[in-house]
């Protein structure tokens, strides 16, 4: 989708990519309609002949041809009409709250994201386009244009920001001191310096807190039951994510429990992808990790199809990657946190303060296996941990 010339990719459902002014128009589709509305005894002799009409003809063209199938006296009416309904319109409805969502990669990789929100929203009695609007800023994986999106929601007054991801609410913070923020994200809220306290947050911003770095040590327990004589395990880590550094404490200490070798491989661009995924393949790592990072999330189908090629059993950070072929997922519940998000954003709409709602903490975790897959890498996965599931993809 083509963006502004600044690279800002924000804009709402009902707006095309850039545009921001929705200055009133006549066209013949608003024409007839009015047709319809104030005199359904013309209109429907006029189907006919409008029919034939190019609904892509200028207004003067569909115009012309009114003028000349009805009185001069219904004509001037039905134009005077046309010409003030867009003004009328604009000072009757109420302006509709805007929701700013501000997201790392784009709108394929995150609409599960943008999903989860809209039903905690809906369910709160907030749809869009009906009570409510949406503004969409992508990153598409560029972190770096984070702070200027999420500048860009705050210059045009959203009600509310929502985001899912660490990387994009630390963009957010400094961006507004007094807009909504609800978050959903990995880690401590209060050593990110996001909240004063989980019961109390203070300030503008709150949300869910999940469960990632803590995750990784289980992660690796569930791949080396899998594969216990594997002589080397890789852990891919984006060396940015601000749970990194605690992620790969906790996996290095499991892994020294049981003997078992690792091999650290972290990326953050496509080109360091591209060579962490060379140094696996040449390392002849039997097994990988997948850390939780959204840039990782918005390439879930060239990793899955890299484990695939390769034949490495793998094990991921978000059911996402099971669903889309990879072996088995262990981690928090984005779907669920998204939901808390958008049910904290019903309310804030409502008149609630941030400072007010308590941080909520998401300690649902779910275990994704993924048995076409396993077949086709000729893998048995222990029956024990098929049990264990909460999924089984067949």
């Amino acid at each position: 989708m083509p963006g502004r010339s600044d690279d800002v990719r924000c804009w709402g459902q009902s707006r095309r990519p850039g545009a921001r002014s929705r200055l009133p128009f006549l066209t013949p589709e608003r024409t007839w309609g009015l047709i319809i509305a104030r005199s359904p005894n013309v209109a429907f002799p006029l189907a006919a002949r409008l029919q034939s009409a190019s609904v892509s003809r200028c207004t003067g063209v569909a115009l012309r041809l009114l003028e000349r199938l009805m009185k001069r006296r219904v004509f001037l009416t039905l134009l005077g009409a046309a010409t003030a309904w867009p003004f009328a319109a604009s000072t009757q409805q109420p302006k509709l709250p805007v929701v700013g969502f501000l997201g790392s990669g784009s709108l394929e990789s995150d609409a599960f994201r943008v999903a989860a929100i809209r039903q905690g929203l809906n369910e709160s009695g907030y749809v869009e386009g009906r009570n409510v609007a949406f503004e969409y800023c992508w990153a598409e994986d560029h972190n770096e244009r984070l702070p200027t999106l999420a500048a860009d929601l705050v210059r045009h007054e959203v009600a509310v920001i929502v985001l899912i991801g660490n990387t994009s609410v630390m963009a957010a913070k400094p961006a507004t001191a007094t807009i909504p923020i609800i978050f959903a994200i990995g880690g401590d809220p209060i050593k990110l310096g996001l909240v004063a306290s989980l019961n109390r947050p203070g300030g503008n911003i709150t949300g869910v807190s999940f469960l990632t770095d803590i995750l990784v040590a289980k992660q690796f327990e569930v791949l080396h039951e899998t594969v216990p004589k594997t002589a080397l395990i890789g852990f891919l880590v984006s060396p940015t994510n601000p749970n990194a550094e605690p992620a790969l404490k906790n996996v290095l200490a499991a892994a020294e429990l049981v003997g078992q070798k690792m091999l650290i491989v972290q990326a953050h661009t496509d080109s360091e992808l591209e060579a962490a995924l060379a140094t696996l393949a040449q390392q002849r790592a039997g097994a990988l990790v997948v850390a939780a990072d959204p840039f990782f999330t918005n390439r879930r189908d060239k990793l899955v199809e890299f484990a695939a090629r390769q034949k490495i059993p793998t094990i991921y950070p978000l059911r996402e990657f099971a669903v889309a072929g990879g072996l088995m997922s262990y981690g928090a519940d984005i779907t669920e946190a998204g939901h808390l998000v958008g049910l904290y954003a019903g309310r804030i709409l409502k008149g609630e303060k941030p400072a007010e709602l308590p941080v909520q903490q998401s300690t649902k975790v779910v275990l994704i296996v993924n048995l076409k897959t396993a077949n086709a890498l000729g893998l048995t996965v222990p029956p024990q941990i098929v049990a264990r599931a909460d999924e089984v993809i067949e």
